[in-house]
């Protein structure tokens, strides 16, 4: 067994670096990233001031979904290395005072999985209730009215069977069957397998959707003004239904109790993915709530939206974290590798987007950072001959999928395909992201990741940052503000979210400003505040 942390609170208030693997660097030249080329780039992760790395699946996959569709949870696909690969990024990471964390698919596997070629093979074997199957109607048609997130029926016909079996995702992604024991043992048992192997955690993929409604009733209508494009875009049909049955069920909170018991003993930790657009603040209440289920989970309500979001709309979301998720804990981010990169969706400036990181690590909660954030790439823009996601190809032009968030890392400007390969990769290099290079970036005194790791030390440097609560919320037209408080540290936030100048005043009281490298400016002698655009004001309280 490994040398798990002491603090087993280490993932409160943390800074996550998430890898997409496939796309962070090639140390092959087969045009893919793997594992020994996250090797060589975790001291560039550890120079920016992140505390873990959570990387997306590596393990065995036919890759219809690049790794999300497993075929064996406990082996690393060729294309990415070998166990002993991944055992150096492990010894790698710690090395530098990285924790590493993996991506567990718990909710459905590859059509490939072993466990699914003896399941569908016939309806007695010992696996045949490991997938969740269901006879057609009397006239042949699917079970229900459930719809997958790829688009069209969740149910596929199987002739073996002569069932149809459940996939949310794609085709050939069949959902395990959590309501069998043997089911959920052989997933503890996966989890146990990385965590010996010396992982410090898990990012869980669709946590909420583990289990299904064992009646297989329908899914009621939504009606069109509750729709929105959190948890799937607003061409989906997907967004026509309340997912009342196929996802969110009650018991998948035992599963994640078994697990927690599971990761408590090698003081590990879990960030679950809630994809809910209608109770999702209320469901990763649920989810993170005591200590005995999740540890944190990340919030959707960043992850959309194409305009910079208002103060307005920080506080409604901060007030609602208040009130659902007041015993448990969020995990904040603004881009992912399933969304258009924010830097491009918001239509943020230069100035605008170090605003808005210095926000973030303000925030109460922990924060991922995703792959290529920190030197404010926008997002690619492909061309449909380009695309390798089965999302965009389904549902172009109108959603182009998540290519444009996955494109290689760019690491040297002047270097066939950024650094990133010595051959043609997987997905294209733009020219744009080209020049906006690692090593460019760190020689040009103006760029974005300057300002990343000056945020990320100030944020290390305030446990009332990491950890404290958040009271005294304001909007105000453009103006946000708020309290951060640990202990006897109280510090007082201000964002201009916007070009122009705006004013405020300073609480009465002894106040020192701090945050100076993140562009914080100090209040007047009579206690106004003078705020130009895109421009903090971050203040410490210090007794008389």
């Amino acid at each position: 067994m490994s040398v798990f942390p002491k603090d087993p609170d280490w993932w409160r208030g943390a800074v996550i670096y998430q890898i997409y693997p496939r796309s962070f660097q090639d140390s092959n030249g087969d045009g893919v990233g793997d594992l020994l080329g996250i090797v060589r780039r975790l001291p560039y992760i550890a120079g920016l001031g992140a505390d873990a790395i959570w990387i997306s699946p590596f393990f065995t996959s036919p890759m219809k979904d690049f790794g999300y569709d497993v075929a064996d949870y406990c082996d690393v696909d060729p294309m990415f290395g070998s166990l002993a690969d991944f055992d150096q990024v492990i010894e790698t990471a710690h090395a530098l005072g990285l924790k590493v964390m993996i991506d567990l698919v718990f909710s459905h596997t590859s059509d490939q999985h072993a466990w699914f070629k003896e399941s569908r093979a016939t309806r007695d074997n010992a696996k045949a209730d490991w997938y969740v199957w269901a006879d057609p109607k009397p006239d042949g048609t699917v079970p229900n009215n459930w719809l997958g997130m790829f688009g069209g029926s969740a149910w596929h016909w199987d002739s073996r069977r002569e069932q149809y079996y459940l996939h949310n995702f794609l085709t050939s992604q069949p959902d395990l069957n959590h309501h069998n024991p043997d089911v959920t043992q052989a997933l503890l048992d996966t989890a146990q397998f990385w965590l010996d192997r010396g992982v410090d955690g898990f990012r869980l993929d669709v946590v909420n959707y583990y289990m299904h409604d064992e009646h297989l009733r329908d899914n009621p209508p939504l009606p069109p003004a509750e729709r929105n494009d959190h948890t799937a875009p607003k061409v989906n049909p997907y967004n026509h239904q309340l997912h009342l049955y196929d996802k969110n069920h009650p018991k998948n909170l035992e599963f994640l109790r078994k697990l927690r018991t599971l990761m408590n003993a090698y003081n590990a930790a879990a960030v679950g993915e809630v994809g809910d657009s209608q109770r999702g603040l209320e469901l990763l209440g649920e989810y993170t709530s005591g200590s005995d289920k999740v540890h944190m989970s990340y919030a959707f309500e960043f992850l959309s939206g194409h305009a910079p979001l208002p103060a307005q709309t920080f506080k409604d979301v901060f007030d609602q974290v208040e009130e659902l998720v007041s015993d448990g804990w969020i995990c904040w981010a603004f881009t992912n590798h399933d969304v258009e990169r924010h830097i491009s969706r918001w239509g943020l400036s230069p100035a605008a987007a170090r605003l808005y990181t210095s926000l973030m690590v303000c925030m109460r909660g922990s924060l991922c950072i995703y792959q290529g954030e920190e030197l404010g790439l926008p997002e690619a823009e492909l061309d449909f001959e380009d695309l390798q996601d089965p999302y965009g190809i389904e549902f172009w032009p109108e959603f182009k999928g998540r290519d444009g968030a996955r494109t290689p890392m760019v690491w040297e400007a002047n270097a066939p395909f950024a650094g990133f390969s010595t051959a043609n990769p997987w997905l294209p290099v733009l020219p744009a992201h080209q020049r906006m290079a690692a090593d460019t970036s760190n020689t040009d005194p103006s760029a974005l990741i300057h300002h990343y790791r000056r945020a990320l030390a100030f944020r290390r440097q305030h446990q009332a940052l990491r950890m404290g609560d958040i009271t005294q919320v304001v909007a105000q037209g453009d103006l946000l503000s708020f309290q951060r408080r640990y202990g006897d540290e109280l510090i007082q936030c201000y964002f201009n979210l916007s070009d122009h100048p705006v004013n405020a005043t300073v609480p009465a009281g002894h106040w020192v400003t701090i945050g100076g490298e993140l562009g914080s400016i100090r209040p007047s002698p009579d206690h106004s505040l003078n705020l130009g655009p895109w421009q903090p004001s971050i203040l410490l309280l210090q007794e008389d």
